[in-house]
């Protein structure tokens, strides 16, 4: 194992050598942490015969993704693996010593009662952050390690908490000029080059906690009503969108319209229950309007209500979709300063009482986050995002636009328009 952890950077190698009962690893993104915390967990699993040592990451996806790194170092060191087992979300590999390693997705129930080291990826998108670090920390009573590792993601969540205010933990901070100033083979100007949005950059890879207080959908509320179940794979959607497959619960649909400087986004969700699940998001870059009406249509003739962007370019396609599928189905809207606020707030209110579901999305979950809280010289509250991150919010209008729509009554019921289920 010597030998082979010389592929390790420096700060790699300076975070794995690192002993201590507690220690936490701010990080930029793309620099390595994942693969040096799997080296670690798969050293602590085979140095000791009988040791448990738990992953726990923000999502699943993600979790099968470290998991797939501990194989990569397993195989490297010839470390010999007797049993792979997989339950559900979990995934557990039993080594020839006995030791066993589990990696999981974040989740405050699943993570109790299990004895060993610990091992926390992208702490900071974790949902319920607070729950799963009171679940776990009782382990280190028990003679147990626990390693904690994260891009920053705002202020109000657990991993900003553990960095800035307990003083127990051993800290590590690479920033992406640190990690390339040690060996890592990046050109930082391009990357710098595809991050437009000067507040992205700094915190993904500049390492710096943002202030939460003018975000309008903070961090933790978008992580919370994240799930790798929300949206359809490409068979369902198909079959849905085809009208070979009836839904369980109406659907309902957001445009926002964009042509050469924004996107067309269109945000088609189902209603269960009380919950609204974001099942496609539909993602046009300088679209031809032809194009755009016939992915609208594809997707509004098996909607109950859809909210359109009638603002500029999105009056003539909202028209056209009204006039296709009626008033009552079709909802042309005007991005007045007053119409805006409404919509936002119904989204807001619905990630604040969990009644949405969207998927562990990285563009997605920015995008969202990007809207701001802007006070007027005349003291009112104006939301805006700054067109220098790109896509100007185009999916947070959209899925503020589907949210507005499932949450609208009409003066008397309607149904889906022209679909004969199958």
């Amino acid at each position: 194992m010597k030998s082979y952890r010389e592929i390790l950077l420096p700060y790699q190698r300076r975070f794995v050598d690192d002993q201590a009962t507690l220690k936490i690893w701010l990080a930029s993104r793309q620099i390595g942490k994942s693969f040096a915390a799997a080296y670690e967990a798969v050293w602590l699993a085979a140095e000791r015969p009988r040791t448990l040592v738990l992953l726990v990451s923000a999502s699943e996806r993600q979790s099968k993704e470290l998991m797939e790194k501990v194989r990569f170092h397993l195989r490297a060191l010839g470390v010999v693996v007797g049993k792979v087992t997989l339950k559900e979300t979990t995934e557990e590999m039993r080594l020839a010593n006995e030791s066993r390693i589990i990696s999981l997705p974040a989740n405050p129930d699943t993570v109790r009662g299990f004895s060993g080291h610990v091992f926390l990826d992208e702490f900071a998108l974790h949902r319920d952050s607070r729950e799963i670090w009171r679940a776990l920390y009782p382990t280190i009573t028990r003679g147990y390690k626990i390693r904690v590792m994260s891009t920053p993601r705002g202020k109000q969540n657990m991993f900003y908490e553990l960095w800035a205010h307990h003083d127990r933990f051993s800290k590590h901070k690479t920033t992406i000029y640190d990690a390339v100033a040690e060996g890592l083979a990046v050109d930082v100007e391009a990357l710098r080059a595809g991050v437009a949005d000067a507040e992205t950059w700094a915190q993904e890879y500049e390492c710096q906690f943002l202030d939460e207080a003018t975000a309008f959908l903070p961090y933790e509320l978008i992580n919370a009503c994240e799930t790798e179940e929300a949206l359809w794979d490409e068979a369902e959607r198909e079959a849905v969108l085809a009208g070979r497959v009836r839904p369980q619960g109406p659907l309902y649909l957001g445009v926002d319209v964009g042509r050469r400087r924004d996107l067309t986004v269109m945000a088609l969700a189902e209603r269960v229950g009380d919950v609204l699940w974001l099942r496609e998001l539909k993602v046009l870059e300088q679209a031809p309007f032809h194009v755009q009406r016939e992915e609208l249509f594809v997707r509004a003739k098996v909607c109950s209500r859809c909210a359109i962007d009638a603002t500029g370019l999105g009056m003539q396609l909202a028209e056209e979709a009204e006039y296709a599928f009626g008033r009552y189905a079709v909802e042309p809207v005007t991005f007045t300063a007053a119409a805006k606020e409404e919509m936002a707030h119904i989204l807001r209110r619905a990630f604040e009482d969990r009644l949405i579901r969207i998927p562990p999305d990285r563009t997605l979950r920015e995008d969202l986050h990007s809207v701001r809280k802007v006070v007027t010289a005349a003291g009112n509250i104006r939301l805006e995002a700054d067109r220098e991150a790109g896509s100007h919010a185009d999916r947070f209008w959209a899925l503020a636009l589907c949210a507005y729509a499932g949450a609208r009554r009409p003066a008397f019921a309607y149904k889906p328009m022209r679909v004969r289920w199958l």
